[in-house]
């Protein structure tokens, strides 16, 4: 599913500001296979999901998604083939305030470029009752609460069936009982698709979820370097 091997990339830590590089020999992560990234704040936890993505290049590497190496993939492509094959939940949900709920779903269907609008539509109400918010779908984000948010969000970046789901600190401004909540949607429509599940949080508390568990801290070796 997935393949990082020699990724190299200079970036600026996070809060800190510090010029860091860090580079990863081989990373992989099995179909179906559900991972949680940790390690401390700056170390390239979001950058990895980022460059995953495709959102993000890498200075130097191969990263490959379903044998489909990214950087032999122009924008266009890269896009297309993101949204056919990678779901994202961001930490800060990047839910548009505009748009109904039902509304952020069907653009994020419109991305996936799989189904018809009436397929759309279907999907659509199904992940809506699924997390639960089918009553809420003609609500604006903002009129939510933010576990609401949360649930949007995963419904949205599962709309298209994705192979892959990447999620940054899915649960960090959740309380204990939406934690639960979260991620028991989370890998049940994970199990339901097949879907392939690489996670970074700093809450270790949620690591017996997943089939494996990877400290940043010990592969991204990074160094302070003169210049970004």
């Amino acid at each position: 599913m997935i393949i990082c091997q020699q990724v190299k990339k200079d970036f600026l830590a996070r809060g800190t500001m510090t010029p860091l590089h860090w580079e990863i020999e081989e990373f992989t992560v099995t179909a179906r296979e559900s991972v949680l990234i940790t390690g401390p704040s700056g170390c390239g936890k979001t950058t990895l999901l980022n460059m995953l993505s495709g959102l993000l290049r890498p200075d130097s590497g191969s990263i490959s998604i379903q044998g489909i190496k990214l950087e032999m993939l122009d924008i266009a492509r890269l896009d297309i083939f993101r949204g056919g094959h990678i779901g994202m939940i961001f930490q800060s949900f990047q839910l548009l305030s505009a748009l109904t709920v039902a509304e952020n779903l069907l653009l994020g269907a419109r991305f996936g470029r799989k189904w018809t609008h009436h397929e759309a539509l279907e999907h659509t109400e199904m992940l809506l009752r699924e997390v639960g918010l089918w009553d809420r779908r003609t609500h604006r984000p903002g009129e939510l609460s933010i576990g609401e948010q949360q649930r949007v969000a995963i419904a949205r970046a599962l709309i298209n069936r994705p192979a892959l789901l990447l999620a940054d600190e899915p649960t960090a401004s959740l309380d204990a009982a939406n934690v639960t909540t979260v991620l028991d949607l989370i890998f049940k429509l994970c199990g339901e698709n097949d879907t392939t599940l690489v996670t970074v949080s700093h809450d270790t508390s949620i690591a017996s979820r997943f089939s494996r568990t990877v400290n940043a801290g010990n592969w991204l070796h990074s160094r302070e370097v003169s210049h970004v």
